[in-house]
């Protein structure tokens, strides 16, 4: 009967130098990828005899956090669990020949050297039948004779007819050799490969003892920088029709990359949303000192002063103490996609893909489907006509997953047709994600102003002013309602001497979007046909000796 034995962690001398080395092999068992690592367990059998004795595990990655090394395990016996040391190795790892494989590739290499004697054979035969070709008629008759002209006919049908032949003999012979040696060189490519001599990998050991020999089995469990995974996101719009209502389907997948020159081979695969390199605590802020700048030392302050801003945002924007660098994600790569099964905790969400997978080493990723979901979402036809006159539909929808969205690219399809890529940003459970699905061309609009009037100061006035006034027209071509939203703005003064006045038009229905100053929105429902007009106006006031500017823009010439 086998029994759960207790991780003891010795202190003092180690126990390594007296013990017998025992080397086991192991492989890996289960992974989960984190956007910024990866949590490795590695399952070793182990029969150990009486004593201490020092268990080693060689060739694992470089990347290996030798902090997060921790050992479980059962066995069938009593067993303590001693000291845990990583160290740096150089020795070349050969995996296993697979005996199979072998014996296909000896097979074929048999059948090609058989086809190599029959390509002989073949072009013997036929420089044969060149020198007959060649010879002079008085040698090919009998007894030295010359060949009588009668025969001569006879004889080039057969020179024709045999260098037909072996030709064809040959061309047969030379395919089937290339597909021979196509097969080889396929099944010699999957042969396993050894690590490269003089990679850096590490080898661990683990120190045990027991009263008497036991069988067991150990799980390393350890934390690895070289993978990452990353969000991507597919998403088909149908918007629809007069008699049908909108549906959107979003799904989920996750790019996974390893470069730990480990080999994942059949194992179990997660992925998780918990970010291990962020570090543990909130950095810590430091004061903020503003104080009144001499003005003999304008100058030097102004460096030291933005210097020490730029300090102070670097280290709050920094990670904790001690977490690593974060590591930069490989390039796409499209690959085989399976579904996944969420585990949802209440600070993180994981992802199981169902069955075991293979993941290469050598930083090739693969795409996994982890789900998708269908919904009926809002429409809205977003209208910026001061920028452009052009009508963007818009889908948005609310996040009732348990997991959050993690910011990731997205492809989008409307009506089934592909249109773009985007990003999402991150959407909690409960929020809403809204995307964008590219020009409506059924939606008309115009812009145009209707007023412009300047008017320059007089020898008793101070100021300048100008007024301008837009209008705006929308209509609505599709054969079904539609919400259409139009954003305008007016100007918003930064000093007390440039007033801006709004003048009498069309109440906006949202005076702040995004809480934005001086950007307004006129938000209604459309009927099929339907056409509605936006008037929108303001008028400047500033002192007459100065110019203006607006939005960072050089001087505005006003006066005409």
């Amino acid at each position: 009967m086998r029994r759960a034995f207790a991780i003891l962690l010795l202190s003092g001398v180690s126990t390594t130098a007296l013990a017998a080395d025992v080397e086991a092999p192991s492989r890996v068992d289960a992974v989960t990828v984190f956007p910024d690592g990866a949590s490795v367990i590695r399952v070793l059998s182990v029969s150990l005899p009486a004593g201490a004795s020092t268990v080693v595990v060689r060739g694992l990655s470089a990347s290996l956090d030798p902090a997060s090394v921790r050992v479980q395990g059962q066995a069938d016996g009593e067993l303590a669990i001693g000291a845990v040391e990583t160290r740096p190795s150089q020795t070349d790892i050969r995996p296993a020949l697979d005996a199979e494989l072998e014996k296909r590739i000896d097979a074929l290499r048999a059948e090609r050297d058989g086809i190599a004697g029959q390509i002989e054979a073949a072009e013997l035969k036929r420089r044969a039948i060149e020198t007959y070709a060649t010879a002079s008629p008085e040698k090919l008759g009998p007894e030295a004779k010359p060949l009588d002209i009668a025969q001569w006919s006879a004889a080039w049908d057969a020179v024709g007819e045999g260098a037909t032949k072996v030709n064809e003999a040959l061309r047969q012979l030379r395919a089937k050799a290339k597909d021979l040696d196509q097969q080889i060189a396929a099944l010699e490519s999957a042969r396993p490969k050894p690590t490269p001599p003089g990679a850096p990998r590490r080898d661990l050991t683990v120190a045990v003892e027991t009263g008497q020999a036991v069988s067991g089995e150990l799980r390393i469990t350890y934390r690895v920088a070289a993978a990452n995974w990353r969000p991507l996101y597919d998403v088909r719009l149908d918007t629809g029709a007069k008699d049908r209502k909108p549906s959107l389907e979003l799904a989920r997948r996750a790019q996974v990359t390893q470069r730990t020159g480990e080999d994942w081979t059949d194992v179990a695969l997660s992925v998780s949303t918990t970010r291990t390199l962020r570090g543990t605590a909130a950095p810590d802020v430091p004061p903020l000192v503003v104080n009144l700048l001499e003005p003999q030392a304008v100058a030097m302050d102004s460096v030291r002063g933005r210097a020490k801003l730029a300090e102070s945002e670097r280290q709050m924007a920094a990670p904790a103490p001690g977490a690593p660098a974060r590591m930069a994600a490989a390039p796409p790569v499209e690959a085989v996609e399976q579904v996944a099964q969420i585990e949802a905790g209440d600070f993180q969400a994981a992802f199981r893909v169902p069955g075991r997978v293979t993941l290469p080493r050598d930083g090739a990723p693969k795409s996994f489907t982890l789900g998708s979901r269908k919904a009926e979402p809002t429409l809205l036809a977003k209208i910026a006509p001061a920028l452009d006159e052009t009508a963007y539909l818009e889908a948005s929808l609310v996040n009732e997953e348990e997991a959050p969205i993690l910011p990731g690219e997205v492809s989008l399809h409307r009506d089934g047709v592909y249109v773009g890529k985007g990003r999402l940003k991150l959407v909690a459970p409960g929020d809403r994600i809204e995307l964008g699905f590219g020009a409506d061309d059924r939606i008309k609009v115009t812009r145009a102003p209707v007023k412009r009037k300047e008017n320059e100061p007089g020898w008793i006035g101070n100021t300048k002013t100008e007024q301008r006034e837009f209008k705006t027209t929308v209509r609505n071509l599709h054969d079904s309602p539609l919400r259409i939203s139009v954003v305008d703005r007016a100007p918003v003064s930064e000093n007390t001497a440039v007033t801006v006045e709004a003048l009498p038009g069309t109440p906006p229905t949202e005076k702040a979007i995004a809480d934005k100053r001086g950007v307004m929105g006129w938000t209604w429902d459309y009927a099929p046909g339907e056409q509605k007009e936006i008037r929108f106006g303001y008028r400047l006031k500033w002192p007459a000796d100065r110019d203006i500017v607006m939005d960072g823009g050089g001087p505005v010439p006003l006066a005409r």
